[in-house]
C-alpha cells in the first residue's frame, strides 16, 4: 500500500543504489556562488539560479545506507566539488529514500510517472515534472508531460503540487494558508533559467508561489518538498542537514 504523501513523505519501496563516487574531494570552487539571500514578506529565503549557458543539471540519489544515509553530505563524500555550483533535494521520497513519482537519471528511468490520486502534497493536483536535456529545462503539469513528451529526458523528477501554472498560482492555494514549513521549489523563467528557492523559516504554499510569480516573474514553478528541504553551496560552505533522497546537482560547465 502506498502511504499518503506530505512534507515528510514516506513510502515502502525497493532500494536504489546511489551513484558511485566520482573522485576524491578537491579544493573549493573558484567561482562566485549562484545562490543569494533575499527577504520576501519578512521571510528569509535563499535564491539559486542555474543558467543553461553556464550550468548543467543532473539528478542523483543520496546514499541509502551507512552513517550518512539520506544526506547531501553522504552523497558528497569522495566527490570533487570543483565544478559543483550547488545541490538541492529533488522531491519526495519513501522510507528507503527512493523517489516518489517519475525519476530519470542519466536518461535511465528509475520510477515511472505517478498519475494516481491520494492524500498529501504530492497528489494535490496538478502536480508536475521538472525535466531537461542539453540545457533545455522545462516544468510541465504531469498530465501534460504524459501527453506531449515522447522522448525520455536526460534528467527528470516528479513532485507536487505545482506552485505556479502559466503565470497563475495553484488554484487550491490561499494567499497565506495555515500550513507552514521550511519549503523549497524550482521554477523556469522566460529565458530558460532555473530558479531554486529554499526558505530559511516556515512559510505557506501561497507565499512561496507568490515569490515565484511576483518577485521572479516565473510562469511555471514546482514544489519540491518541505521540512526536509536542503541545500549545499560549496562556495559559501553551506551544507544543510535535512534528510533527502533524490537530488538535483547543478554543475558549472
Amino acid at each position: 500500500m502506498r502511504a499518503p504523501i506530505g512534507d515528510a513523505a514516506t513510502r515502502e519501496r525497493p532500494g536504489v543504489e546511489p551513484l558511485p563516487n566520482e573522485a576524491d574531494e578537491g579544493p573549493a570552487p573558484d567561482f562566485a556562488s549562484a545562490c543569494k539571500p533575499a527577504i520576501f514578506e519578512d521571510i528569509p529565503v535563499t535564491h539559486c539560479v542555474a543558467d543553461p549557458a553556464v550550468h548543467s543539471i543532473a539528478t542523483a540519489l543520496a546514499p541509502n545506507s551507512g552513517q550518512q544515509a539520506g544526506s547531501i553530505e553522504g552523497w558528497r563524500q569522495g566527490r570533487d566539488a570543483a565544478n559543483i555550483a550547488f545541490v538541492v533535494n529533488a522531491g519526495m521520497y519513501g522510507d528507503d529514500l527512493r523517489p516518489v513519482g517519475y525519476f530519470v537519471r542519466d536518461a535511465d528511468r528509475f520510477v515511472e510517472i505517478d498519475r494516481g490520486s491520494a492524500g498529501g502534497n504530492f497528489y494535490l493536483k496538478p502536480n508536475g515534472v521538472f525535466f531537461g536535456s542539453e540545457g533545455n529545462w522545462r516544468i510541465l503539469e504531469s498530465e501534460t508531460f504524459v501527453r506531449t513528451v515522447g522522448t525520455r529526458p536526460q534528467f527528470g523528477t516528479q513532485s507536487g503540487p505545482m506552485l505556479v501554472i502559466n503565470g497563475e498560482m495553484h488554484p487550491e492555494f490561499s494567499e497565506n494558508g495555515p500550513s507552514k514549513a521550511i519549503r523549497n521549489g524550482v521554477g523556469i523563467d522566460r529565458q530558460g533559467r532555473a530558479h531554486f528557492v529554499i526558505s530559511g523559516e516556515p512559510l505557506s504554499f501561497g507565499q512561496l508561489a507568490r515569490f515565484y510569480r511576483d518577485e521572479l516573474d516565473v510562469p511555471d514553478a514546482l514544489y519540491l518538498d518541505g521540512n526536509v528541504s536542503a541545500l549545499w553551496d560549496p562556495v559559501t560552505g553551506r551544507m544543510d542537514e535535512g534528510r533527502v533522497g533524490p537530488l538535483l546537482v547543478v554543475r558549472r560547465k
